[in-house]
């Protein structure tokens, strides 16, 4: 498949599914951990808004930080369509005429950074259909493309921290693409409801952590030893939270490791506080989680020592 080929169809393929998000999905979870649907769609526009000076001759330099920040405005489906379309009329104009681009990491033939470029949106192009619930299955001549081109270089990438630890594949094209770049192709509603929870626990938020349970829910507390308190129940979990966030001086959660498979989770996570003389105080510890209908019903916790 020639290049531009290649290129366009991966930015067909997202913008298809940009425009599949619905309004209420902008703060949904994606497999980028750290990113929301929003940031995930602004860090593509960023790359397609990019792609445009960069083709044309720019150096990192000369675009400076421009295009830092939100992208999005208040229409971030127009925003990522124009960016998109932007930089694919950049590219059919600059691509055939060869050259070189100037990269961070120094210059670069310009097929080479529009397969790049190819390769990007194809994953976040399953990265976002995932997370709002879009057909994630990709064209397998475009996999087999990226597969092809990302062979060579994915221990390049990693080790510049561009990708993350290689995942465990389930077989077929796109989960070997997706297990190159540290991605779970299984991934579901039971991963998106640990990245809500786990987030509702850092903002120390006991509506949202409760609107994350489901009304049966289970929680079995990290003490007394051995076998700790069972709680069953909303109401009776709420008051849990409630007495951890409003009893407890500086109360924090902070997320260690996150892993979902099917209904079952597990959370490893640090919770600080600060005692009552002013001293900081720490332990560590993990849940053991089980899912129903992206909801936690179980939750059993554990802690170290």
């Amino acid at each position: 498949m020639d290049t531009y080929t290649f290129y366009h169809r991966t930015v067909e393929a997202w913008a298809d599914r940009v425009n599949e998000v619905y309004p209420d999905q902008w703060k949904e979870p994606t497999p980028c951990r750290d990113w929301s649907v929003r940031d995930l769609v602004n860090h593509v526009v960023g790359e397609d808004r990019w792609t445009v000076p960069l083709v044309n001759g720019a150096t990192i330099a000369e675009v400076g930080d421009s295009l830092d920040g939100d992208l999005l405005g208040e229409d971030p489906i127009d925003a990522a369509l124009a960016a998109a379309r932007e930089a694919a009329t950049a590219v059919a104009t600059r691509l055939p005429g060869g050259g070189v681009v100037h990269l961070s990491y120094g210059d670069a033939p310009i097929e080479n950074y529009v397969r790049e470029l190819a390769c990007d949106h194809l994953v976040h192009t399953w990265d976002l259909a995932v997370a709002v619930g879009a057909d994630s299955r990709a064209d397998p001549h475009l996999l087999t493309e990226a597969g092809a081109f990302f062979q060579e270089r994915e221990e390049d990438y990693r080790a510049a921290g561009a990708i993350g630890p290689r995942a465990t594949s389930h077989g077929g094209l796109q989960s070997d693409l997706l297990a190159a770049v540290g991605r779970d192709s299984e991934w579901g509603p039971s991963h998106a409801a640990l990245a809500r929870v786990s987030a509702a626990f850092g903002r120390g938020d006991v509506d949202a952590i409760m609107a994350l349970m489901t009304g049966d829910c289970v929680f079995e507390a990290t003490g007394p030893a051995p076998d700790g308190v069972r709680h069953e129940g909303a109401d009776a979990v709420r008051a849990q939270w409630e007495e951890v966030f409003g009893q407890t001086r500086d109360a924090l959660f902070t997320e260690e490791e996150a892993w979902a498979c099917g209904d079952r989770g597990a959370l490893r996570w640090r919770f600080d506080w600060t005692e009552e003389d002013g001293t900081p105080g720490h332990v560590r510890g993990a849940d053991v989680l089980r899912f129903r209908d992206g909801k936690v019903c179980e939750k059993f916790s554990y802690v170290k020592g």
